[in-house]
């Protein structure tokens, strides 16, 4: 993903209003001697703040941890794996699809759009989901467009900026977002459909396993990031110490 969206999505993500609110804040009525309420513009910036100070939390710590080191572990096969796939035309036109899917745009059109339908419906759990989404692409964007900066890998077809995936970033964001606000019955499919995104950038040439593989951690940090606190269908990541080695588990927390 390009370092554009993530400057366009300031603009847009501060011009949604209540981005940062619950929905039960965007209920409240101020009474007439209750200080004047932040402005929209000044909620959404400070939501936007609280996002990335919970990219430090401890599990997205240990998400980038793994994706890192499956990334670095699948890098020797970089090459081969990426030329395997690129040259399998049947593959090569199964996956076609993903570029357009995993597109930043069209993730961050997508969550305009659950913004504006649900103001325009005056739904208030789209809005809250609409903005949840903006964020996680904005974050996503960012942190994507910092970390291709900083590496500058050249991708297989010889352009510039490989690592990490911002295709896979983007859809990983989504993915996560909705998987914590609606649960696995949504989440399991927009995971797979990610998954598919991801696998479409080695068979088109565009990136390697490594890429896709830490582009689809920093998606699922930034979408973690957002939601952190929301929903009811959040899970915590605990490393396990074992004989030889270590796990990883996953536990589900529900809101009382």
């Amino acid at each position: 993903m390009r370092g554009r969206i993530g400057t366009t999505m300031v603009a847009l993500v501060i011009s949604l209003g209540p981005a940062g609110s619950s929905v039960a804040a965007a209920q409240d009525v101020p009474s007439s001697s209750a200080p004047p309420a932040p402005s929209p513009a000044i909620r959404a910036l400070s939501a936007i703040a609280s996002d990335f100070r919970n990219v430090a939390a401890v599990d997205n710590a240990l998400i980038a941890g793994v994706g890192a080191a499956l990334a670095l572990a699948m890098h020797p096969e970089d090459n081969d794996i990426t030329r395997r796939a690129q040259a399998n035309e049947p593959l090569e036109e199964a996956f076609d699809g993903g570029s357009v899917l995993g597109d930043g745009w069209l993730q961050v059109g997508a969550a305009m759009g659950t913004y504006a339908i649900g103001r325009f419906t005056s739904n208030l759990r789209a809005q809250a989901v609409g903005a949840e989404l903006c964020r996680a692409q904005l974050l996503n964007g960012v942190m994507t467009s910092a970390l291709k900066a900083s590496f500058s890998r050249t991708r297989p077809d010889g352009s510039q900026h490989s690592f990490p995936s911002g295709h896979a970033s983007a859809a990983f964001a989504s993915a996560t977002i909705l998987q914590r606000e609606f649960g696995w019955k949504i989440g399991a499919p927009l995971y797979a459909a990610a998954s598919y995104v991801a696998a479409s950038r080695l068979s088109e040439n565009k990136h390697y396993a490594s890429d896709v593989i830490f582009g689809s951690a920093v998606g699922i940090i930034a979408g973690r990031s957002v939601s952190i606190g929301s929903g009811a269908n959040r899970f915590a990541v605990v490393p396990v110490p074992l004989h030889g080695g270590a796990a990883v588990t996953f536990t589900r927390v529900t809101t009382p």
